[in-house]
């Protein structure tokens, strides 16, 4: 399918963490090897685990007609559960097509079924000014900001105030009153798209801002959208915004090389989190920003894509190959990982990039709606932790274990007295494994310190789960220790009710 690179309009992505190497391709099944992880589980509480699942989609040509062609599709997006789900318009799906002309077509054939599913409160990401609007009169150059301010002014009067007037005609969205759109975000990793520095970004933010709040005083803004190691702009954000700040957003990727093994892909997870805190740490500098909460509003295994006539966008010269760890059974425990190390460093929300798509990036197949695997591993984290959809807040707990660097392990206690233990098994195999099966884990969870529980279950995904069903849990004893065998890379919840 022809898509857009995750997080960029028209330029190539330099990655948060570096991409390099790479090994040949091994699908074989893993050695007869296991590791073992000896868990302990804690009564005492670490604070509250607030991190919320969503999802994503890019309204264009390429893919606008979607919910045409598969109608249905919106009863698995809204089984998702989703946290604001995030829409960015681009290329086509830009609805300002001159000075005087407007079609909200493309952009509406995907923004207004999304407006009636999940918690009906969709995230509008502003990325892109037309391309009239920028001083080279195609794609870069100088932004014409007081034309860009327009713009998003008109935006929001077309979704929540009964639309404008342009010089071809009126303008309001068929699902006005009855669904608006409250949260918006302002322009899309500027650090690699001809914003000049976080001043520059800054400036455009404290004039776009109020004006759209001119126009509707209910909304609320997502701001930076960092990607590329530009975690120093939140410092410089901080202390020179004047606008009105509702969360800071950022995006991760493991790779943007399809030949990078499994190994150095597990291995950007733990500087995913880091990054969080040190954006935390920037945004803390202003303290009317520390409780800012940060959304990670683009997440994937892989953001390179093709550039045309088969050829890598991030890699020049090589060919480009869909990378299959964005729906294989890698992703059921790479996803997991990231969910927990995202949420134990305090991020709020993680986005699935996105869900309309093909095997490297979807959550179901753009041509069909069939799902994926990755559904089912985003749908059970959504599940199991469903903190941001209106449910009662989950504590993190305690816990110690032996093997943090093969085996993550995420326990929460819920309102209930339930709690539900995520253990992911991302041990890889060989360091050449691209693709690879990984290894059998064996996983000792020691509960003894939370008391006594009626009934207990556990749900796996791994290499024998249906894409087309999903799992199902299954009922385990509810003692102490709890024994887990995990074939390959896979992902375990485990419930324990009082």
């Amino acid at each position: 399918m022809n898509k857009l690179i995750p997080g960029l309009i028209f330029f190539l992505l330099l990655l948060l963490t570096a991409c390099g190497g790479g090994g040949s391709s091994n699908t074989n099944p893993p050695p007869p090897v296991t590791v073992n992880a000896n868990v302990a589980v804690d009564s005492t509480t670490n604070g509250p685990f607030v991190l919320a699942m969503s999802t994503s989609f890019q309204p264009a040509e390429w893919d606008y007609q979607f919910f045409q062609n598969v109608p249905s599709a919106t009863t698995p997006l809204g089984n998702l559960n989703p946290h604001h789900i995030r829409l960015q318009g681009v290329s086509q799906g830009i609805p300002q097509t001159s000075p005087t002309t407007w079609d909200f077509s493309k952009l509406d054939a995907i923004t207004q079924p999304v407006l009636a599913v999940g918690d009906q409160s969709p995230e509008f990401q502003v990325a892109w000014a037309p391309t009239f609007m920028w001083s080279n009169g195609t794609a870069g150059g100088t932004l014409d900001v007081n034309a860009f301010t327009g713009y998003a002014q008109n935006l929001v009067r077309y979704y929540n105030t009964g639309g404008f007037t342009a010089a071809d005609g009126p303008h309001v969205s068929p699902a006005y009153p009855n669904e608006k759109i409250a949260w918006w975000g302002i322009l899309n990793e500027p650090s690699i798209n001809h914003i000049a520095d976080a001043n520059q970004y800054t400036q455009i933010y404290n004039q776009v801002v109020p004006a759209m709040e001119n126009v509707d005083p209910t909304i609320k803004f997502v701001a930076l959208e960092l990607c590329c190691g530009s975690e120093s702009w939140a410092q410089t954000f901080a202390q020179n915004v004047s606008a009105p700040v509702d969360a800071v957003a950022s995006h991760y990727y493991s790779s943007c090389n399809q030949r990078d093994t499994d190994a150095q892909l597990m291995a950007t997870v733990p500087g995913f989190a880091s990054s969080v805190q040190t954006i935390y740490a920037g945004l803390s500098t202003n303290v009317a920003l520390a409780n800012i909460p940060i959304w990670i509003t683009e997440n994937n295994v892989n953001a390179d894509f093709n550039a045309g006539n088969n050829m890598s966008a991030c890699n020049p010269g090589q060919t480009f190959v869909t990378d299959q760890r964005g729906t294989s059974v890698f992703f059921a425990a790479w996803r997991p990982y990231v969910f927990s190390q995202l949420g134990k460093a305090g991020a709020q929300a993680l986005y699935h990039w996105d869900f309309d798509a093909d095997a490297q990036y979807g959550e179901v197949d753009f041509n069909n709606g069939n799902k994926m695997l990755s559904y089912w591993v985003d749908y059970w984290l959504g599940q199991y932790f469903p903190t941001g959809n209106g449910n009662p807040q989950q504590l993190l707990l305690d816990s110690t274990n032996s093997n943090t660097a093969q085996v993550e392990v995420l326990p929460v206690q819920n309102a209930d007295g339930s709690v539900v233990i995520l253990v992911s098994n991302h041990a890889v195999a060989s360091p050449t494994d691209n693709n690879g099966a990984g290894l059998t884990a064996n996983v000792s969870i020691d509960i003894s310190a939370l008391g006594s529980f009626s009934s207990a279950s556990e749900l796996v995904i791994d290499s024998t789960t249906s894409a087309t069903a999903g799992p199902t849990a299954t009922p385990i004893t509810a003692a102490s220790p709890i024994n887990l065998t995990m074939n390959g890379y896979s992902v375990a919840f485990v419930k324990l009710v009082p």
